[in-house]
């Protein structure tokens, strides 16, 4: 079976600097899989190359059996693929509804506006009692909810997360968590992750990929990752 993201021998970094060293990954439809790295291990590099924002210097990417290596970010949304950055990237000065209907920007029909926007409702019924409001006076659990929910808006086969707990609270980062979980099973939609809460990423992923200094070192069964000496080794 032809993975859905097949991504091979990939370098990317910024200027003259090489942030990412031959990466291999391939993630198969429903499955979760989060990246693991301390920082500057080159895990944001990797989603944002995937994604487009970052042009390759070498490697491949393909997602359904097609390259999309160099594509642009707007071709990858059409084509079902969405990122939510680190830090939100909501637009904070819209209300939370103009912020979800830019998520689907692409939309042309108001029955599939309807039913994208009472879907990401149905996940985050607060976003749905705050709709009126401005993005940018909602707390910090809440702007990842509404960046999650415009990612979702399009749809999305794949969906990558650029450290979607951070700067959030114990109790905020399970429910978002939680939501991320509740799309891929209710959805059957992919995803992608970078997270530093370890506990958390590890628990509801079914693979775990580890970077070190760009280079992956691991990928595998995230159980087996449960002995945290191992994991600070590959560190």
């Amino acid at each position: 079976m032809t993975a859905l993201l097949a991504v091979s021998g990939l370098q990317a970094g910024y200027g003259k600097k090489i942030v990412v060293h031959n990466v291999d990954l391939a993630l198969d439809a429903n499955e979760i899989a989060v990246v693991l790295g301390h920082n500057g291990a080159g895990k944001t590099t990797l989603l944002r190359t995937i994604f487009g924002l970052i042009k390759a210097r070498s490697g491949s990417v393909s997602f359904a059996g097609r390259d999309i290596t160099g594509r642009s970010p707007s071709a990858n949304i059409t084509d079902g693929l969405a990122l939510v950055p680190q830090g939100h990237g909501i637009f904070r000065t819209l209300g939370v509804r103009q912020n979800l209907e830019l998520g689907g920007f692409s939309i042309a029909d108001r029955q599939v506006m309807a039913e994208r926007l009472a879907r990401v409702f149905a996940l985050f019924p607060v976003l749905q009692e705050r709709q009126q409001q401005i993005g940018g006076t909602l707390s910090g659990g809440q702007q990842q909810m509404l960046a999650i929910g415009m990612a979702l808006m399009s749809a999305p086969r794949l969906l990558i997360l650029d450290e979607p707990s951070i700067g959030l609270a114990p109790l905020l980062v399970e429910r978002v968590m939680a939501s991320i979980r509740e799309i891929n099973r209710t959805y059957g939609t992919t995803i992608l992750l970078v997270e530093q809460n370890l506990k958390h990423g590890l628990a509801i992923a079914s693979r775990a990929v580890v970077l070190n200094r760009g280079a992956k070192v691991y990928d595998g069964d995230p159980a087996a990752l449960a002995d945290e000496r191992r994991l600070l080794e590959m560190f």
